[in-house]
């Protein structure tokens, strides 16, 4: 097969994008659990799985590009297997990029509930505030004593 480089590569994406799928999982899980620290040691390592990708990525994109039209170069063992691998990563990257999704919209609502939290925690401050200059300020009479 002369486009054994091709077929080789791309598999490795596809276990690069597996490895990203399952670090998705473990970030779901911290983010579940409000796990800072575990969820930046994900991804940290969902970084070096993106940077592989990236440098497999510069070895298949020519062909890749204009798939349609280069696909037609391939015998037809090579391109059948071609196209399985680059399905199967549409389909990790879906399912991460979905996963993501769902992580986002976690964050962004704990975001605005800490945001309530603190307005109302300032609201209570000036009531207390109001409340304590009012309870133990010195007394005005009402009484105008200078007529």
């Amino acid at each position: 097969m002369p486009h054994d480089w091709l077929i080789s590569a791309l598999q490795q994406q596809v276990e690069c994008y597996r490895r990203l799928a399952k670090l998705a999982g473990v970030q779901h899980e911290h983010v579940q659990r409000n796990d800072a620290e575990g969820l930046l040691e994900v991804l940290a390592r969902r970084q070096e799985e993106l940077d592989r990708i990236e440098a497999l990525d510069r070895t298949v994109a020519p062909l890749t590009r204009g798939w349609p039209r280069n696909a037609g170069e391939l015998d037809p063992q090579t391109r059948a297997t071609a196209e399985q691998l680059l399905g199967e990563t549409r389909l990790l990257l879906e399912q991460i990029t979905a996963a993501d999704l769902n992580d986002t919209m976690v964050l962004q609502q704990r975001k605005l509930s800490v945001s309530q939290e603190i307005r109302h925690t300032a609201a209570a401050r000036q009531v207390n505030r109001r409340y304590a200059a009012a309870a133990y300020a010195p007394p005005q009479s009402s009484m105008d004593l200078h007529r």
